[in-house]
């Protein structure tokens, strides 16, 4: 638990729910309901384990803070609990509630153990794979999977690394609890379409002669899409999207748009994470209750091909 004023507001509320989720107590030396509130809150706080932290701000000492979150939620009274979460506040209630609904509350918010358990393993994963030990770190995620299934973010790790390694059956067994979501999420989409690439790579013809059926005709666009899905298995980007482009540029709807959404997956494949966001720089002249998300550098070559998809559509 932590004091919160208008000094430390940023680095120990904005910048650390970055890393965990913050519930910030709104409260006051004469409301009666705070002084239930409290003790029950830092009882939850140990319980949890340092799955959430709590800070405490004293409404009467910071009236700018409990101010502008008063108005943001709506609130005209202590005790005010917000939730903040990456920079943000994004949930809150107000009152006293029993324990029961208290955890309720926390549970739709905090992340379960076993998460935290999965998400260290994979983050582990991460830094072995940096350091070229693809063996360990493809075990690491395994274990990270076994402890959470349901951590999708592990399992698209340990797919792409199975896929990077040349493990095309164990990639496609372990993407099959989530190919059902590749509609709606554009990582698992484009891992999808990597896999398919692979697999129509292994019998595909050989290069020469998809380029010498190409150059007979430039509008073959299964010989180009075959040559593109051969590019793409072997981890060709942009030769792969080159050919991609050709299509688009001659028949967008080709095959219900394939090109152009095997081309975006390989962008998808390439981008880097973004960085999460750190301290500003140079004197405010008014509180952020919510942080600002930076940008981070994109990069050339993903931007350059982005544009060239652009102009290709438009």
């Amino acid at each position: 638990m932590i004091d919160i004023t208008i000094q430390n507001f940023e680095a120990e509320v904005l910048q650390a729910s970055m890393q965990q989720p913050v519930l910030l107590d709104i409260w006051a030396p004469w409301c009666g309901p705070c002084r239930t509130l409290g003790p029950m809150l830092e009882k939850l706080e140990a319980e949890y384990g340092g799955r959430f932290v709590l800070a405490k701000l004293n409404s009467d000492e910071q009236p700018e803070i409990a101010g502008q979150l008063s108005a943001m939620f709506g609130v005209r009274s202590i005790p005010f609990c917000v939730m903040f979460r990456d920079g943000q506040p994004v949930d809150g209630f107000v009152g006293a509630l029993p324990q029961a609904q208290i955890k309720q509350f926390l549970d739709k918010h905090v992340p379960a153990e076993a998460q935290l358990e999965a998400d260290a393993a994979a983050g582990e994963a991460g830094r072995l794979a940096d350091a070229g030990d693809t063996q360990a770190a493809l075990e690491r995620l395994q274990q990270a999977i076994a402890i959470d299934p349901a951590n999708d973010a592990a399992r698209l790790d340990y797919v792409k690394l199975l896929l990077q390694a040349g493990r095309l059956a164990d990639a496609r067994l372990a993407y099959e609890p989530v190919a059902s979501k590749a509609p709606t999420d554009v990582r698992i989409a484009a891992l999808g379409h990597w896999i398919e690439a692979c697999e129509a790579a292994a019998s595909a013809r050989p290069v020469e002669q998809l380029q010498a059926a190409i150059a007979a005709n430039k509008r073959d666009f299964d010989a180009r899409f075959e040559l593109a899905q051969t590019h793409f298995a072997a981890q060709r980007w942009t030769e792969a999207m080159d050919e991609l482009l050709e299509i688009i540029m001659r028949d967008k709807g080709w095959r219900d748009q394939l090109a152009r959404k095997t081309y975006v997956s390989i962008l998808e494949l390439m981008n880097k994470p973004a960085p999460a966001a750190g301290p500003e720089s140079g004197a405010k002249g008014a509180l952020e209750i919510a942080g600002k998300a930076q940008a981070p550098a994109g990069d050339p070559v993903v931007d350059q091909y982005r544009r060239k998809l652009s102009m290709a559509l438009f």
